[in-house]
């Protein structure tokens, strides 16, 4: 990617923390907008079997997380236990080591719950899964059908976020609008019902499927959620 590759171009990111892509984006010479189309909260009994699964975190074999998020809430209790740790993808990862104190013992080259299932061992003991509440069954299901024995918490939840007229007005004018889950394409679909001339990049496969469903134009993919992979993606559907 050239230095002056993305001289004038106006992205807008819509995860709820941009971290340091917002800053790299403009090294690069884009004008660049954050806003946010989902929030991140508390799981709905406010922590409580969050809480008590990681009192007991020492009787589990394996934690799992599948996002950032999750890995923010079990990652400092990960450090004062034994338990073999695995991350769906390296960004994730990277979030419960720098908590836990230590290394990711699994982290599947497939960043996607069907390359963490393909990576992980079989066994007959127990696994504690630390996700989202909008996150389905099916890494659940496919640890138990490899023998574990699985107990999933609900670590955090994900609500729609409603941008404002001004923010809606930085999403129609953007050359490239940036969505992460889903759920940001479905904010922004319920906000803005008109069509939009924007290029969309969506993180990961599900994403893009989401967006093509609500006739949004996919022009990139971003194959994780590190800041290297999206800037790829940006550049390339600028090309």
């Amino acid at each position: 990617m050239g230095a002056t590759s993305l001289d004038g171009r106006r992205i807008v990111i819509t995860r709820p923390t941009p971290g340091r892509l917002v800053e790299r984006l403009r090294g690069l010479g884009a004008c660049v907008d954050h806003v946010p189309l989902i929030e991140i909260a508390d799981s709905s009994d406010g922590g409580v079997a969050l809480a008590d699964a990681l009192h007991r975190l020492d009787t589990f074999d394996w934690l799992v997380v599948t996002s950032a998020n999750g890995a923010e809430r079990v990652g400092s209790a990960a450090r004062a236990s034994s338990v073999n740790l695995a991350a769906i993808g390296h960004t994730t990862a990277a979030t419960m080591s720098a908590l836990a104190g230590r290394s990711v013992d699994l982290v599947p080259e497939v960043q996607h719950t069907d390359g963490l299932l393909a990576a992980f061992p079989r066994g007959s003991a127990t696994v504690l899964v630390a996700q989202g509440n909008l996150a389905g069954p099916d890494l659940a299901h496919g640890l138990r059908s490899m023998g574990w024995h699985v107990t999933t918490v609900e670590a955090y939840r994900t609500h729609h976020r409603r941008p404002d007229d001004h923010e809606l007005g930085l999403l129609r004018v953007a050359d490239v609008v940036v969505l992460s889950s889903g759920s940001a394409v479905e904010s922004w679909r319920t906000a803005e019902r008109e069509p939009n001339r924007s290029a969309v990049v969506t993180i990961g496969p599900k994403t893009a499927a989401v967006a093509a469903r609500h006739g949004l134009r996919v022009a990139a993919v971003a194959a994780t959620p590190s800041d290297d992979d999206v800037m790829i993606a940006v550049a390339r559907s600028l090309s």
